[in-house]
This record gives C-alpha cells, sequence and structure tokens, in this order.
C-alpha cells in the first residue's frame, strides 16, 4: 500500500510541472460584469487579444463583435479591475460616454451601439474606445464589418392620401421632423435600460424590422421598426426604465411617445389613442405609458414599436430576446 501510494505521488509530482500556467480564467481576461456573469464571446477574441495594460499593472479588456448586420445593434463592453476615470465610445461620427458600474470589484463601462437599415452600407468600420485611469489614456481599436442582410419585401396597395401627402401639411410634417429629429438624438450621461428589453406589447409581429416596402407600385424607405398586433385601447408599456422627453401628435406616427434610456438609447411608441404620461415624467420597466390605437398614418389599431441608438433606428428583436452575454456572444 505504501508503495502504491508513493507511486501516485511520483507520478502527480512529475507531472504537475507540465500543466500549463495560463489555464486559470484570468489570465487571458474572463470577467465578471454588468450584474451578470462575463462570458468570452467568439466575435470578441480578437479585442481580448487588444488587452492593454493600465497604472499598477492591472488590464483592459474590451468585448466587441467583430461582424454586425446592416441594421443590427451590438454591445462594446470595457472592463478593468482599477476604477476608471472615464470612457469613451466613438462609432460612425457618434461619441457616447458610458455610465462606469462597479461589479464584483470590477469596473465596467457597457454602450449600445448599431447601425440604421436606412443609410448603413456593408463594409467595414472603425469602432475605438478611449479608457482614462489616473490620468493616462489607453485607445482600443476595432475593425467592425458590417454584413449584408437579406430583409423581405412588403407590397402594399394603399389609398393615395395615406401614401402622399397633401401640401398644405409640408409645413406640419417639417416641424414634427425637428422635434422628433431632436429627440431621437437624445444623448443623456445615466445608463438606464438593461437587457433583455421588455416588448411594450404582447401581440404578433406584422411588419419586420428591415421590410423593403412597395407601396401603391413605388418603393418607399425600409421600415425602421416593428409593427405588433394590439387591439384599440390596450395598454403599451415602457420597454425599460426611462424619462419621456417628446408627447406629441404627429402627422405621420399619430399620438407619440418618446423615452429617454440613457447613453443613447431612446424607444418610440407610434398610432397611440391615448398617450397616459407626460414629458418629464419618469417611467419603470414594464410601466403602462399609453393606448394602442391607429392614429396617425394607419390603416388599423396597433402599435409601431422603434429604438433609436445615437440618432440610428436599429433593428429591436434581439434586445427582446438577449441578455448582455449573449448580446456579446
Amino acid at each position: 500500500m505504501k508503495r502504491f501510494l508513493l507511486f501516485i505521488f511520483l507520478v502527480i509530482a512529475l507531472t504537475l510541472p507540465m500543466v500549463p500556467a495560463s489555464v486559470t480564467a484570468q489570465d487571458f481576461g474572463l470577467q465578471e460584469g454588468d450584474d451578470i456573469g462575463f462570458i468570452m464571446p467568439g466575435d470578441a477574441v480578437a479585442a481580448e487579444a487588444e488587452a492593454a495594460p493600465a497604472p499598477g499593472g492591472s488590464a483592459f479588456v474590451m468585448a466587441a463583435p467583430g461582424r454586425v448586420g446592416v441594421g443590427q445593434p451590438f454591445l462594446v463592453r470595457l472592463t478593468s479591475d482599477q476604477p476608471l476615470d472615464s470612457v469613451s465610445i466613438h462609432w460612425l461620427g457618434k461619441e457616447v460616454v458610458p455610465s462606469i458600474s462597479v461589479w464584483n470589484n470590477r469596473h465596467v463601462a457597457l454602450a449600445m451601439l448599431g447601425t440604421d437599415v436606412l443609410s448603413a452600407k456593408p463594409g467595414k468600420e472603425e469602432l475605438s474606445v478611449i479608457a482614462s485611469i489616473d490620468g493616462k489614456e489607453n485607445t482600443f481599436r476595432r475593425t467592425v464589418q458590417i454584413t449584408p442582410v437579406d430583409y423581405p419585401k412588403q407590397e402594399l396597395t394603399l389609398p393615395k392620401k395615406m401614401v402622399t401627402p397633401p401640401t398644405e401639411v409640408y409645413d406640419r410634417i417639417k416641424t414634427d421632423r425637428v422635434a422628433t429629429s431632436a429627440a431621437k438624438n437624445t444623448l443623456t450621461p445615466q445608463r438606464l435600460w438593461g437587457l433583455p428589453l421588455e416588448r411594450p406589447v404582447s401581440g404578433k409581429i406584422t411588419s419586420l424590422y428591415g421590410l423593403q416596402r412597395i407601396l401603391n407600385g413605388k418603393p418607399k424607405n425600409p421600415h425602421r421598426g416593428q409593427d405588433l398586433r394590439s387591439p384599440m385601447g390596450n395598454p403599451v408599456k415602457s420597454t425599460a426604465d426611462g424619462v419621456v422627453i417628446l408627447v406629441g401628435e404627429h402627422y405621420y406616427a399619430g399620438n407619440s411617445i418618446y423615452i429617454d434610456h440613457g447613453n443613447g438609447v431612446v424607444s418610440m411608441y407610434f398610432h397611440l389613442s391615448k398617450p397616459i404620461v407626460k414629458e418629464g415624467d419618469k417611467v419603470q420597466r414594464g410601466q403602462a405609458i399609453g393606448l394602442s390605437g391607429m392614429s396617425g398614418r394607419a390603416t388599423g389599431p396597433h402599435l409601431h414599436f422603434s429604438l433609436s441608438v445615437l440618432g440610428k433606428l436599429v433593428d429591436p428583436e434581439p434586445l427582446f430576446l438577449n441578455d448582455v452575454d449573449k448580446m456579446l456572444k
């Protein structure tokens, strides 16, 4: 028995030096953050290799996808084991300064970005992140490949007055666009959103994001949101915590609500029969904000939901289905 135990001891002693020193998760930057466990996303492996040493021998780790479809949202996450003075993220000519949170002794900055099916083209775009610790800046750069998405087509025949507005409403449409453009480009410093987002109504999707609409035989802009089946007077819920920044009655969208969720994320709810919140109200995820209807240019009661990210209208569907870690895979 003693000889057997001695044999086992010698085997273990001889094989221990053969175990790689890099087997621990921390050695290659596996992190935790944003109140859920961090799973190293496959598309972010290249970004992981760009981890930069921070003052005191610690490190930053950036997680971001290498490929994103046209119109699709994506997340960027920067993690540090030292306090971050500031973080700024630059994408498609826009800058966002994300909130910095602390979880399990890690300092985490998380931002949502994306492209718009109306304007995005397949190709390469640069994503850059500038982070500062103790006054020293570290810059991460990542090339993101924007890939084509085969969105379906939708042909509709509608009354002419719905497709071509009369000249007497042109000034009204122009005024609407000024107000709604300002709301869509709202950029406030505190992030209030979390994933997955809440679906504003439970009805079936009747028109997908990205649909190439052909109205009365003429191609129009792609659909930049989701149409959701919702009967007249059905409660419509806020998709996340936020602040109501615009309540209006607009020519195309009818009774509309815009909610700021922080760090450049704004949700929009169109064709309501009645808003039940006012500008300046703070709302919580799942709170009723209005009643569905068919105001504006609508053929029947439903909800049109759109999500603006730094002024780009993105496909909201992945954000209803996934948490942060799944979005980063």
